[in-house]
């Protein structure tokens, strides 16, 4: 459960169980994290950003393709995704059993604001 739960925006333009594959996927994901890192923040872009670029063989990629099937430029369709993927990764920890906190930061170098996470052992 995500100790400031300002709401979870929906995502649409996917199946309910296109929707589900992310949501175990990004488990896994979550879980693996703290299995290693417990103590270390978290984004999205921990899980699939870097050297996990490219989301093909992923659940991932239809995020991606509905964006891409409304006729935007790919990398509108990858910023899209990008948006829906956080949505589903704080969906996914609105639903955990365990307590996360949260906090907003910006990148270095970015004007834009993230979000980061953290699982709350204590």
């Amino acid at each position: 459960m995500l100790k400031n739960d300002s709401g979870i925006k929906q995502v649409s333009g996917i199946t309910q169980q296109e929707e589900q594959r992310i949501i175990d996927f990004l488990q896994g994901a979550v879980y693996c994290w703290c299995n290693n890192k417990e103590d270390e923040w978290f984004t999205f872009r921990d899980f699939m950003g870097g050297k996990n670029f490219f989301w093909q063989g992923t659940p991932l990629l239809v995020l991606y393709d509905k964006h891409k099937k409304d006729g935007k430029s790919d990398d509108d369709s990858f910023k899209g995704a990008k948006l829906d993927a956080g949505s589903l990764l704080k969906k996914v920890l609105h639903k955990d059993s365990r307590w996360f906190d949260d906090k907003k930061t910006k990148k270095p170098g970015s004007e834009y604001e993230i979000k980061m996470y953290k699982w709350d052992s204590t």
